[in-house]
């Protein structure tokens, strides 16, 4: 199934970097506190996302990562940056905070304006990996300085400057595994060679996120050094989680990760396990909604559902369920849901405001350090009948509307064309070669309305369980702020993608749905178009039927059933449309 998707953006150099530098200035006046030690990880991000983009764009012209003259610099760039960070966070946030000068000489020394694919770093922006985990798991690994760290790009750029920064070593050197997904492989030219391969007592560490399904990439970076004679025993492996390899794994590579040294700090021993201390989550909660009488509440994968009546449990696929917990103050509870570090998570908090400001969305609190603290509104969810009431399509109709004209797209999403080929693949797969034919000839005609779509920061989740009421006509919409831009392929779409996941997931009538595009034009002034919503309700059911269907191995035995019951929802609808 066609369901994962990455992002990526093209800045240029130039501007990156007079950002980058415009920041640390205002960093240097910040006052001390755990806000200040946020915007210098924020800031280490996007230097990361600038060294991430000059070595990739260096790859692409070469074919092969090489020891360059800016290589260096940006490598030296991230390891100053890191030991700010690692500053911050031993010394509880206080302090001053000096950017050292050749920071500025190298930020002030790139004029050229350099056109950069930049990659999202997926664990910052939706699995709550912090930086600091890295930095506890270099500080208890007992690594030398003398130590070859070695960042897998992308997010193991910062993440490796994180751990070099932590043993006290020299600054960290990054590589793009690349080739297929399963079995990535390396490209070093001779001069990085040379340089990896120069102190032969020397320990390697290997920073990254994961592993996933195969672990490749961390396993390929391990292959070459042993094929170059390291010992295995000086390897050593900084993941994500404390898990093994997935099933789409090889033998040597597993057998490798069980016995060779793994050093892990997650988010839980991180932020929530420690005693309390201005280090703690709980800590920053209550800095902005008064003292916690309880401990923070773990809510994650699907635990939230406990506030519904079992029998009204909506499936669940906890590979993109976010961290969430429950804060209990004097006020009541407040939810607490990762959302994002540095500037992803800035731009969720400004969206939930403007959608809390216009009554759509539960009030805000504020932002601690990538988790988004709102209100937890203690109203019911609607019941299937209330969708197709007036007041409430009303409603439905003002909120698109003011997606479309407040939220323009942080990202671009899927083409309409990379729609239409998820939507064959996936139906081909649950539904048979026959159906998929007959899809394709569906859609054969959907790149005539490729003029009409006008991208915005779309809900992409308008499904029933997502909508709470009180009383006859105040609405609430839940997790509005994340979809749109999270490890999947849809992204930012025409609002049209709205209207057609409203008339699947809330069983509107077509003219309801006629009725909703028309009242959404009208607020947005502008034309949604018909013929490209029909297309979008065939791909939306397509992609929502891969979802389902792709949760199903990983799941827990008691969600399987309804998982089955979305999946088999989805089919059925698809099938409809495309006879």
């Amino acid at each position: 199934m066609l369901v994962y998707g990455d992002t990526e953006r093209l800045e240029r150099s130039d501007m990156l970097c007079a950002e980058i530098a415009s920041r640390l200035r205002a960093v240097e006046r910040q006052p001390a506190g755990f806000e200040r030690h946020a915007e210098l990880v924020a800031v280490l991000l996007r230097a990361g996302e600038l060294v991430q983009g000059i070595a990739d764009l260096e790859l692409k012209h070469t074919g092969a990562d090489e020891f360059s003259a800016s290589r260096r610099t940006g490598d030296r760039l991230l390891l100053d940056l890191a030991g700010l960070v690692v500053g911050s966070w031993r010394k509880s946030f206080a302090g001053p905070v000096v950017v050292p000068s050749r920071v500025k000489s190298a930020l002030a020394d790139r004029p050229e304006p350099l056109p950069l694919n930049i990659r999202e770093p997926e664990g910052y922006a939706f699995y709550a990996l912090y930086p600091e985990s890295y930095l506890e798991a270099a500080a208890g690994s007992g690594l030398p300085a003398n130590t070859v760290v070695i960042g897998l790009r992308s997010i193991g750029t910062t993440l490796s400057a994180i751990v070099a920064a932590a043993i006290g070593a020299a600054p960290q050197l990054t590589l793009r595994p690349v080739g297929d997904p399963f079995r990535r492989r390396l490209a070093i030219a001779p001069q990085l060679k040379e340089r990896l391969l120069r102190d032969q007592a020397a320990d390697f560490a290997i920073v990254d996120e994961g592993p996933g399904l195969s672990g490749s990439s961390f396993g390929c970076v391990a292959d070459w050094l042993e094929d170059h004679g390291v010992s295995d025993r000086r390897i050593h492996f900084f993941p994500s989680h404390k898990g093994g390899l997935g099933p789409q794994s090889c033998a040597r590579h597993r057998e490798r990760w069980t016995a060779g040294p793994r050093h892990v700090v997650d988010a839980d021993d991180l932020l929530i396990k420690p005693v309390r201390s201005p280090r703690h989550l709980a800590d920053w909660v209550a800095r902005l909604v008064g003292p916690l009488e309880r401990p923070l509440e773990d809510i994650s994968a699907g635990s939230w559902r406990k506030a519904l009546p079992r029998d009204r449990w909506p499936p669940v696929d906890c590979r993109f369920e976010r961290r969430k917990f429950l804060a209990h103050a004097a006020d009541g509870a407040w939810l607490v849901k990762f959302a994002g570090l540095g500037d992803a998570g800035q731009r969720k908090l400004e969206k939930a405001r403007l959608l809390a400001e216009a009554g759509f969305a539960p009030p805000v609190a504020g932002l601690c350090h990538g988790f988004l603290v709102q209100k937890w509104v203690a109203a019911r969810p609607m019941v299937p009948p209330e969708f197709r009431r007036p007041a409430f399509l009303a409603h439905l109709g003002r909120y698109l509307s003011f997606r479309a004209r407040k939220f323009p797209p942080a990202t671009h999403g899927a083409s309409l064309s990379k729609l239409c080929e998820m939507a064959a693949i996936n139906t081909k797969e649950a539904l048979g070669s026959a159906a998929a034919s007959r899809l394709r000839s569906r859609l054969g005609d959907a790149g005539r309305y490729k003029s009409a779509i006008m991208p915005a920061d779309t809900d992409n989740r308008l499904h029933a369980w997502e909508w709470l009421v009180e009383g006859d006509r105040y609405f609430l919409k839940t997790d509005a702020l994340d979809h749109s831009n999270a490890h999947d392929l849809i992204g930012c779409q025409d609002i049209g993608w709205d209207i057609a996941g409203a008339y699947v997931e809330l069983d509107l009538t077509a003219q309801e749905t006629a009725e909703l595009r028309a009242a959404v034009s009208d607020g947005c002034s502008r034309s949604v178009n018909a013929g490209l919503q029909e297309i979008f309700e065939i791909c939306y059911l397509a992609f929502q039927l891969g979802l389902w269907a792709s949760a199903r191995p990983a799941a827990a035995s008691e969600e399987v059933p309804r998982l089955d019951a979305a999946t088999a929802r989805y089919a059925r609808l698809l099938r409809y449309r495309i006879v």
